[in-house]
């Protein structure tokens, strides 16, 4: 029987520039290339769970947080939530790296990265790798999720009533999930009801003003200069092929690939085909090919 040694895993917290905490977790404090994953609106660290593990045992260091309003981390004070201090808090982790680290972000995680890499700090991170966003987006789709986080404002009477909402908004999934997988996304208040871990107030302040920020991600994904990874679902209803192809034209030395089984949630719908992309992309930078021409395909 073949022995598998545990990946060492650590989480701290870290105080952000305004005092706030932040929750992170790494694996393998040790290996490098550092890649630092952001996720989504609405997500925790967890949802880079199993990408993170695999590339970990692969010999890398993976670095997940909670963003502020999110799963384990402290909650603004008020709700007054603005895009500048999500910017700042991964300025500030991308800085604690002995080295710069590969990005890893999904939706806003990626659009943060856009911002901190064509405009605020060139310098922060040496490649990134965006996970089914762009500097425009399908508003339709971001509606449809947005709907969905602000379906249950009273939450839920057990887990098993999160987990059919789930599964209902979900049906591309054949696996229900269970109340382990559950617990660290929701929280019971004192009245009994489980509620999202995510601060309500996010959706008033930060999402209220995402559109606006369109123009300045346009003009900061122009000035990146950093290999770029962008990979996108072939279901997704947030990224469509015209977002694509004027995100290409933006960066034209960027990398796009297509995972057809994926929808916007692309690290739960094809987490092995997803995980195999960002190696072999980290692969690819440590061994550059000056011949080498950009893919553009469909996998």
């Amino acid at each position: 029987m073949v022995s598998i040694t545990p990946i060492e895993k650590k989480v701290t917290r870290i105080r952000a520039s305004d005092g706030l905490e932040l929750a992170v977790e790494v694996r393998n404090p040790a290996g490098s290339p550092a890649l630092l994953f952001a996720h989504g609106f609405g997500q925790t660290r967890g949802a880079w769970r199993g990408t993170a593990t695999a590339l970990a045992t692969q010999g890398y260091r993976c670095v997940t947080f909670d963003s502020r309003g999110h799963g384990e981390s402290a909650r603004v004070p008020g709700g007054d939530y603005h895009m500048e201090q999500f910017i700042d808090d991964l300025c500030l982790l991308a800085h604690a790296e002995q080295h710069k680290p590969i990005l890893v972000g999904a939706s806003m995680g990626g659009l943060l990265g856009l911002v901190v890499a064509g405009e605020m700090d060139p310098d922060a991170f040496s490649a990134l790798v965006l996970v089914d966003i762009t500097p425009r987006w399908e508003t339709k789709g971001v509606e449809r999720i947005l709907a969905f986080m602000q379906a249950h404002p009273d939450g839920f009477a057990s887990y098993e009533e999160a987990a059919e909402q789930i599964a209902a908004y979900m049906p591309h999934r054949a696996e229900r999930k269970t109340e382990d997988q559950l617990r660290p996304l929701l929280r019971e208040g004192a009245d009994g009801r489980l509620r999202w871990h995510w601060d309500p107030a996010l959706l008033n302040g930060l999402v209220s003003e995402s559109e606006r920020y369109q123009p300045r991600l346009m003009a900061a994904a122009a000035q990146v200069r950093v290999p770029v990874l962008l990979l996108s679902g072939g279901r997704s209803d947030v990224v469509s092929r015209d977002n694509v192809d004027e995100f290409l034209r933006l960066v034209p030395h960027a990398e796009h690939v297509e995972l057809p089984r994926a929808t916007h949630m692309v690290a739960g719908d094809a987490n092995d085909a997803f995980t195999r992309e960002i190696a072999r992309f980290i692969s690819k930078l440590s061994t550059p090919d000056p011949q080498v021409v950009i893919r553009n395909e469909v996998l």
